[in-house]
């Protein structure tokens, strides 16, 4: 049902700023929880930032909180993740993922629905 599509990601120095973008396509986005995660080689897929389906909650990975900021559009069916400060240890294929209904959650497992991922890489 709900089909998600990420773009935005690249290489960009330690320190730079990147946007991704997570195109949702499906009826009522505006109930589904949105997150990023991201997955680096060798390494389990993390949780990023998130938001609850009512916007009550937002969550951030410790590692990324006061540099990240996750976004949504709903009448551009659009989620965003603005990254500033980016470190070398930020590179890693990203993610947007979505539940119905869901509340801003860190497991992988909480999320029904992927997009493909896009890659950030941060050089050092």
């Amino acid at each position: 049902q709900m089909q998600l599509v990420e773009s935005g990601g690249g290489l960009v120095q330690a320190g730079g700023s990147l946007r991704l973008f997570c195109a949702a396509s499906g009826p009522t986005f505006n109930t589904y929880a949105v997150a990023w995660f991201r997955q680096a080689p060798g390494k389990e897929r993390e949780f990023v930032a998130g938001k609850s389906w009512t916007d009550s909650d937002t969550k951030y990975a410790g590692s990324v909180k006061g540099r990240f900021t996750i976004s949504r559009d709903n009448a551009n069916n659009t989620v965003y993740l603005q990254m500033k400060s980016l470190k070398a240890e930020d590179t890693a294929v990203y993610y947007c993922a979505a539940q119905k209904y869901g509340a801003s959650r860190y497991a992988v497992s909480e999320y029904s629905y992927w997009g493909q991922g896009t890659q950030v890489t941060v050089s050092s």
